[in-house]
């Protein structure tokens, strides 16, 4: 009798708390799942864990170029004249002139820095294998010189104006290029080889064919 009345006491509460007991018996099943799981993860965990390199690990390999630390992959750029360390460095994609003279330890106490404000844009985005100079101030006293000595090349010709150094003065002195283009091709600094004035259109191709055998770029 004592079992009777307790079943029947169990049967009445489940009755009246079936809610209760239906998310109760769904929690515990869930528990149950999470542990299996759980277990589950922890035994393929323990099991042997392989490193796989990675693109900055594969940058991490490095040649020497021009007595300079160079990544083995990524953009080139050579920076030389006035920088602490001249050399070849490898910049990201979309990297600036900025980005390249820091990448060089920065100006040097040489550099001409009234020039380089003036006239080297540092905001410019450079592309592979250019070359940025920092000019010195040395340099500029020997370019005067030579003017005042009126020097000449190996050839017998005038000295070529070098497009990534010359000032807007220099570069008006050019036939076919006026004040404004002259400022254009200051602005679009640096320059790999001559003919870069024609691929980010500085100057147009009739003007280069005028000045193309009066000026260098280095």
């Amino acid at each position: 009798m004592d079992i009777q009345f307790i079943r029947e006491s169990f049967v009445s509460l489940v009755k009246r708390n079936y809610l209760s007991v239906i998310v109760g018996f769904l929690g515990l099943i869930f528990f149950s799942y999470g542990l299996i799981a759980l277990s589950g993860s922890s035994q393929s965990q323990s099991g042997e864990i392989v490193f796989e390199a990675g693109k900055d690990s594969l940058q991490s390999e490095t040649a020497s170029v021009s007595g300079a630390s160079v990544k083995s992959l990524g953009m080139l750029i050579d920076v030389e004249g006035a920088a602490v360390s001249p050399g070849v460095y490898s910049l990201s994609l979309g990297a600036r002139v900025k980005d390249a003279l820091i990448a060089a330890g920065g100006l040097s106490g040489d550099a001409d820095r009234g020039w380089i404000t003036k006239n080297l844009n540092l905001a410019a985005k450079l592309t592979d294998g250019a070359k940025i100079y920092a000019p010195k101030i040395s340099d500029a006293l020997s370019d005067l010189n030579n003017a005042n000595n009126g020097s000449v090349n190996q050839g017998g010709s005038q000295s070529k104006i070098n497009i990534n150094a010359a000032s807007s003065v220099e570069l008006d002195s050019l036939p076919g290029i006026g004040q404004v283009t002259a400022e254009k091709i200051i602005r679009l600094r640096p320059y790999s080889e001559i003919n870069d004035l024609l691929s980010k259109k500085a100057v147009s191709s009739k003007v280069f064919e005028q000045i193309k055998e009066k000026i260098t770029a280095y």
